[in-house]
């Protein structure tokens, strides 16, 4: 199973610097959720740690395979489900049928043939996970996929999440705006700001308040 290290990352676009000198560790089957504002530099470093984005400063190490599930499910619309969740997996003989079993995973094992035009977003986000998991990663990747949902949908995503990761253990990472998702996803909570992670904490009495404190968001405030 993977561990992550991250020492010293530093990301700039310009004269903007998004990630400064940020250091990370990721033990081997744990699940850790990253908070911080629009712009704050959650999906760049998904995206460095994915091996997406190398002109960086610093190392960032992952120990192992890695699958990237996006907030958009980004499947090809001309290639039928089973064929969207093995394209570029090198096991041609045996792709059907490690569709399925993904298929089956996510509790769409009747969907294979369809086309994704045909899917609900709960279905082709569930879609997104078995094509990020018949690679069987040893770190998974979310960014943000539940965003789009509506509340019902989101929250039966949760617990699938959660039962996969139960199932596989990989490391897991996930890029979120939403305090309660974190909280009830995660082992661990990091808040980033200023390029790097300026809280961290484990789901307890008074974390929400604490980490919506570090995001300068008051439970009480009117618009």
């Amino acid at each position: 199973m993977a561990g992550v290290t991250v020492r010293g990352l530093t990301k700039r676009f310009g004269t903007r610097t998004v990630l400064d000198g940020l250091d990370l560790d990721i033990a081997p089957g744990e699940f850790v959720a990253l908070l911080g504002h629009s712009g704050s530099g959650k999906s760049t470093l998904l995206r460095v740690l994915a091996g997406l984005d190398r002109e960086v400063e610093g190392e960032a190490h992952v120990d192992g395979t890695v699958s990237v599930a996006f907030q958009q499910p980004r499947l090809l619309p001309w290639r039928r489900v089973w064929r969207n969740i093995v394209l570029g997996l090198h096991k041609p003989d045996a792709g059907r049928d490690l569709a399925l079993k993904a298929l089956d995973e996510v509790r769409l094992a009747d969907h294979a043939d369809k086309w994704p035009r045909t899917l609900s977003g709960g279905e082709a986000q569930r879609v997104s996970l078995a094509r990020a998991l018949v690679r069987e990663p040893d770190l998974l990747l979310l960014d943000e996929p539940f965003a789009a949902l509506d509340a019902l949908t989101r929250l039966a995503m949760h617990r699938l999440v959660r039962d996969l990761w139960r199932a596989h253990q990989p490391s897991v990472l996930l890029v979120t705006h939403d305090v309660d998702e974190a909280l009830r996803l995660a082992q661990r909570l990091l808040v980033l700001s200023g390029g790097q992670i300026v809280s961290e904490y484990e789901p307890g009495p008074g974390v929400r308040q604490r980490i919506l404190a570090d995001l300068g968001v008051s439970e009480n405030a009117t618009a």
